[in-house]
């Protein structure tokens, strides 16, 4: 969550620092604030809502070539001006930035800032007021702020200006995502590179507990006694216009209209010239030699690994459990002999996710994570990677990324069969090739989508959606999708558990999306519907070809049927943007939300 961003070079920091910032909004934030370095010392804009309201605030003619920028997802202290970043230190001679949770704030405070009155009720100002205090007893801003990272548990990436040095930023990292980027005559500071794309496309990543020297000719990385550390730098592939709505109003359905190109994206990068997968012999093999894979996930991360579970075992044949990694870190069950962990995350820098792979590896259990990121933390610390090649996702709702996950999950399970030797007619990449053609018709068919959002969903304080099985799955994806950015009350359920309690929430008019997409329990999920509708329901239902009757709202192309989630939860994203767009609700930014969550 939260996301910032530095500069120091030649330039005016303001405009570049602000578009950094807007770059970075599709992580989540409720403030927003930016430091500037000038000759006549730091100037300090902070404002509580949206950039645009910190814009406005910005005196026009505020200057400086060395700068931070910040926005903040509150974790301490509520969404205010004053808890808004960048802090400064009692003489404001230090301002600084952060990212994390510092879980030891309260007693730091005790300890060393007892005669010290807080500005604000946030965590981060506790650490700019440390190095201060350091600096005041004759440690060089370096040590001192070295010294004050020492002192620190939790996570954070962290970057630091001195009034007294407006040549310097002083960097740090530990748990939370950060990178340098490099330029000619200037440098630059983000939690994801996106965010300077408009200055560098060549990055350094920085590890955790090291630090490192920032000035527009010269970058330092140090660990935190001190010694020096040689890194050297990467180029990102990601194109700036990728970062870019065109001519899409909202970046989420972009990326909803983009998924037909990720699944061929997929089928060109697993695939070689002979037309077989094209997998990392190593991933292979752990796979086919664990005796159980464990899936950890959070949110529609979570929904994609239910569906993975189904894939992997209905043809590898591998027994899978699911969790949910904020559960799994804290209660963690019994283990098999020889388990696999699979991380699935878009950002690959969610925390929890994280805290369970730090445990695994204590543990000594090999470890994959399924990521868009391939750099970040995830990708760097787990034994394997699969890339989803799902390219930028901007929207805090997630399409393209959930889809991509289920379609790398199918590509694994068809490879671990084959390699096992099992027979099985289930072809991946041939079902992608079609997916990819079916997702386009969907996705031109979005006035039939805008319709039921308006007939189903346009003034409703509640919605429930069924499925069964595979369906189930999906449908629960649907209700978060619908719930996140429309703020209706969804909730999507297993069919047959309607009648253990649910029911009673059924009334004149409520709407009830069922899903069925699968021959064997078409006339279970139907009987459902029809339990429901007795009781005043709505009833919407996704069918295929196969599964079809008179009055199905929406009719899809038939697939194979393990492949059927890539498709169904198609009009489930469109009918929930349209039902937001509608609403008047902020389609891409919803309340509350952020897309990477890097605190537990």
């Amino acid at each position: 969550m939260c996301g910032i961003v530095g500069y120091i070079g030649n330039e005016q920091a303001k405009d570049i620092l602000i578009k950094g910032l807007q770059k970075l909004e599709y992580r989540g934030y409720d403030s927003a604030g930016i430091a500037l370095v000038g000759n006549s010392g730091i100037e300090l804009y902070k404002e509580k809502g949206r950039i645009a309201s910190l814009e406005d605030a910005i005196n026009k003619d505020a200057s400086g070539t060395t700068g931070i920028g910040h926005t903040r997802w509150a974790t301490h202290g509520a969404p205010s001006k004053e808890n808004a970043h960048p802090h400064q230190s009692v003489s404001e001679r230090y301002t600084l930035v952060h990212n994390g949770v510092i879980e030891n704030y309260q007693q730091l405070k005790k300890e060393y800032l007892h005669d010290v009155t807080l500005a604000s009720e946030t965590d981060t100002e506790v650490i700019v007021q440390l190095v201060e205090a350091f600096s005041q007893k004759g440690e060089s801003t370096e040590e001192a702020f070295r010294h004050t990272l020492s002192l620190l548990h939790g996570s954070y990436a962290i970057a630091l200006i001195d009034n007294a040095d407006n040549d310097t930023i002083y960097v740090g990292k530990n748990k939370s995502p950060l990178l340098v980027g490099l330029g000619d005559g200037v440098n630059v500071v983000a939690s994801d590179a996106m965010a300077m794309l408009h200055i560098t496309k060549e990055f350094i990543e920085i590890m955790d507990e090291e630090i490192v020297v920032v000035t527009k000719d010269n970058v330092q990385v140090k660990t935190l006694d001190g010694k020096s550390v040689t890194r050297h730098s990467f180029t990102t592939d990601i194109d700036e216009s990728d970062t870019e709505k065109g001519t899409y109003n909202h970046f989420m359905l972009k990326e909803v209209d983009e998924q037909p190109f990720v699944m061929r994206n997929i089928v060109q990068k697993y695939q070689n010239d002979d037309g077989d997968i094209k997998l990392d012999g190593d991933i292979r093999s752990a796979i086919n030699d664990a005796d159980r894979l464990y899936i950890i996930a959070a949110g529609t991360s979570y929904h994609a690994g239910l569906v993975g579970k189904e894939m992997m075992e209905k043809v590898a044949k591998k027994p899978v459990e699911v969790h949910i990694a904020s559960e799994f870190l804290y209660n963690q069950p019994l283990l098999s002999e020889k388990p696999l962990f699979i991380f699935i995350s878009q950002s690959g820098e969610t925390a929890d996710c994280r805290g369970v792979l730090v445990n695994v590896k204590k543990n000594g259990y090999k470890s994959l994570t399924i990521t868009n990121v391939p750099g970040s933390t995830l990708s760097r610390e787990a034994d394997f990677t699969l890339h989803t090649y799902a390219g930028p996702e901007i929207a805090v709702a997630s399409t393209k990324a959930y889809t991509a996950q289920m379609a790398v999950f199918s590509i694994l399970a068809m490879d671990s069969a084959r390699a096992q030797g099992i027979d099985t007619d289930f072809d991946a990449i041939q079902e992608l090739s079609l997916i990819a053609n079916a997702m386009e018709t969907l996705c031109d068919q979005k006035d039939v989508m805008e319709q039921i959002a308006r007939d189903y969903l346009f003034e409703t304080r509640s919605c429930f959606f069924i499925g069964r099985g595979m369906d189930y799955h999906v449908v629960m994806e649907g209700s978060l999708k619908l719930k996140e950015i429309s703020y209706i009350q969804a909730e999507g359920f297993a069919g047959g558990e309607l009648k253990h309690g649910t029911i009673a929430l059924i009334e004149d008019g409520t709407p009830v999306v069922a899903v069925t997409t699968q021959k064997h329990v078409n006339l279970n999920i139907r009987g459902n519907v029809q339990e429901v509708v007795a009781r005043g329901a709505n009833a919407c239902i996704i069918s295929t070809e196969t599964t079809k009757q008179d009055g199905d709202q929406i009719v899809l192309p038939d697939i194979h049927e393990l492949m059927t989630p890539l498709l169904s939860v198609i009009p489930l994203q469109l009918i929930a943007y349209y039902a937001a767009l509608h609403r008047g609700c902020d389609v891409d930014k919803p309340r509350n939300l952020a897309k990477s969550v890097t605190v537990e």
